[in-house]
């Protein structure tokens, strides 16, 4: 799709600061406005995951223990490097020694030579990373090819003690660490953003009306110079020249836009019991009745001891008392058109856990009476 030297004109005019036209405005209608680079993400211009495996050394005697074999596996293959030879049948055994991960984001357009923060974290039973030195690591990326190198001093902000009867004493966690700058870029990845003859924003929220939105903000600034197919990109046809490409896309992104109403969830985090619930979530009349059953049952051995001067022995004879307890059931009724934070307070009041908060949200679920949609992570 080819850009009319009109729209050409009143692009670059407005990007390189020659002419003042006014931003878009969006209309009032009740809905949220935000900035267009908060809302979509420019394909070709994106983070990389890096990962490698690699040894901390200088640890006082808290490195990985006798049963992580690859560690003395790893010590061995990295000593034949500096001609040192093992014998095939000794696996050292290095306490000063970690086995560690190494983790690192590498961001869009980073060059040669410039450098990146690393997180290491231990792979091994090792005590804690604390003092360590991380050995030259290379880290690579899904491709498999390597893209940095790692090697530095961690710092950790965790720290964990003990004394000789085994009390120990531990500060949020001394096995993971990060080295600030710690890699360096040895390998750049292409990117088609400068040669591609558009630039497709990706929604980091799927919607037809936003795509819509974002169309008619683009167009009303620019001329007919987006479109959209789907609800989850929008393509922007954008000057050829590189730096004017850059300085296009930077203005793109502090257009605002009007974002269109999504569907209001519901999230429930079953691990930790956790629910969020969205504005603008209703449910419809609907009558809930929920009891809890506890069954406990205890244990109280008994020692069975014969007669004196008897032949018997003496036995350990265990002894259940089971009892079950049926709490007193509970019946809620709501009208029609009650906001779902009114029945969460309700429940709350009498005591209810978030487990059985989320057994009454997924059986008004299964029913319909929620106007919103319920997902358990």
């Amino acid at each position: 799709m080819a850009m009319n030297t009109r729209h050409i004109a009143t692009a670059l005019l407005t990007v390189l600061g020659f002419a003042a036209i006014p931003a878009y405005a969006v209309p009032d209608s009740g809905r949220s406005a935000r900035p267009l680079r908060s809302l979509v993400s420019v394909e070709g211009v994106r983070e990389n995951q890096l990962i490698g495996y690699g040894l901390v050394v200088g640890l006082q005697g808290t490195g990985d223990g006798t049963q992580v074999k690859f560690a003395g596996q790893s010590v061995a293959n990295m000593l034949k490097q500096f001609g040192v030879k093992i014998p095939e049948d000794d696996n050292p055994r290095l306490k000063n020694v970690a086995t560690v991960m190494v983790g690192a984001v590498f961001p869009p357009g980073y060059r040669k030579g410039q450098r990146i923060d690393i997180t290491v974290s231990s792979m091994g039973d090792a005590k804690s990373l604390r003092g360590g030195l991380l050995l030259l690591t290379p880290l690579r990326a899904a491709d498999g090819e390597i893209y940095a190198l790692a090697q530095g001093n961690l710092v950790v902000g965790g720290v964990s003690a003990q004394g000789a009867s085994g009390s120990s004493v531990t500060v949020n966690s001394p096995t993971s660490g990060r080295i600030p700058n710690g890699a360096t870029i040895e390998r750049e990845i292409d990117s088609d953003f400068d040669t591609r003859p558009t630039v497709l924003l990706s929604l980091k929220l799927p919607s037809f009306q936003t795509a819509t939105n974002i169309v008619q903000a683009i167009n009303s600034r620019y001329g007919e110079v987006a479109s959209t197919r789907n609800a989850t990109s929008v393509e922007v046809q954008a000057p050829a020249n590189p730096t004017q490409r850059v300085a296009f896309v930077a203005s793109l992104e502090a257009i605002t836009v009007d974002v269109g109403d999504a569907l209001p969830r519901v999230i429930f985090n079953s691990r930790t019991g956790t629910v969020v619930i969205a504005e603008g979530v209703r449910v419809r009349p609907a009558a809930i009745s929920h009891g809890a059953l506890k069954v406990v049952i205890s244990e109280s051995p008994r020692v069975s001891q014969p007669a004196p001067f008897g032949r018997g022995e003496t036995t350990v004879v265990p002894q259940s008392d089971v009892s079950v307890e049926q709490d007193a059931g509970r019946m809620f009724a709501w009208p029609a058109g009650v906001e779902l934070q009114a029945i969460i307070d309700t429940v709350n009041s009498t005591g209810a856990t978030p487990d059985d908060l989320m057994a009454i949200l997924q059986a008004l679920d299964q029913v319909g009476a929620i106007e919103g949609e319920l997902i358990v992570i």
